[in-house]
């Protein structure tokens, strides 16, 4: 079983940066696929960014294109963390960010996730 634990969410004007972070236990990070995704209310949970390693050393990236070139997903392999660095914020990335890990190595579907986090509120004003 893997714990995940999202910190770093809060309250930030447009064009503001926020750093959310998800401690894992449970499991080396770099065996499994970690994913960042969000909901605001009234919509759906979508797919923000993923990570995942293979080969080793190899690590992965993807994104969702409306967050391309502002936010990146890194790791500290050493705390079993993952972070979201999101900068350039808009109003509309207002939402509740989970954290989310599963054995696949798409990290772009959350039914294909398994474990989650308690989600972080993240809140950008105008």
């Amino acid at each position: 079983q893997v714990q995940l634990v999202e910190s770093g969410g809060g309250l930030v004007q447009a064009g503001g940066s926020l750093r959310l972070s998800c401690a894992a236990s449970g499991r080396s990070i770099r065996s499994i696929t970690m994913g960042w995704f969000r909901q605001a209310p009234g919509k759906e949970r979508e797919f923000v960014a993923g990570i995942w390693w293979s080969g080793g050393n190899t690590v992965y990236a993807d994104y969702a294109d409306s967050v391309k070139g502002r936010f990146t997903i890194s790791s500290d392999n050493a705390k079993n963390t993952v972070y979201l660095q999101m900068n350039s914020l808009q109003p509309e990335d207002t939402a509740i960010y989970y954290c989310a890990t599963g054995p696949y190595r798409d990290p772009t579907n959350p039914t294909m996730m398994t474990y989650w986090g308690q989600g972080t509120q993240v809140t950008v004003s105008a």
